[in-house]
């Protein structure tokens, strides 16, 4: 499994969110730099976002979740045509990074 994963719940629907695009940067100062990509699977997760082997360094981090073209193909209008996650890494252990989204509010947290 990547060091970082991530999970996105659409909470109006109560269903994961497949098909999902979502990109990982780090932060270098002012500059983010994207480092991985990704798609959510049917159980709206990312496992691989980056390879098994792949321990990144303390810092900052972002993951943008492209939640506009999720709920287009669904005939829905949402407010955030996207999401961005800022959060620290401060070591080699896993992060787990999910996301509640509605088309008018979502909620994340540091998960296990």
């Amino acid at each position: 499994m990547s060091q970082i994963t991530t999970h996105i719940l659409d909470t109006s629907s109560g269903k994961p969110a497949q098909d999902v695009a979502v990109s990982l940067s780090r932060q270098e100062e002012q500059l983010w730099t994207c480092i991985a990509e990704g798609i959510t699977n049917k159980e709206g997760r990312i496992t691989d976002l980056l390879a098994k082997d792949v321990i990144i360094p303390a810092g900052i981090y972002k993951l943008r979740f492209e939640t506009k073209i999720y709920f287009e193909s669904r005939g829905i209008t949402t407010f955030y045509p996207f999401i961005e996650v800022v959060f620290y890494i401060s070591g080699s252990e896993h992060y787990h990074v999910p996301l509640l989204v509605n088309p008018f509010g979502y909620s994340t947290y540091r998960g296990t």
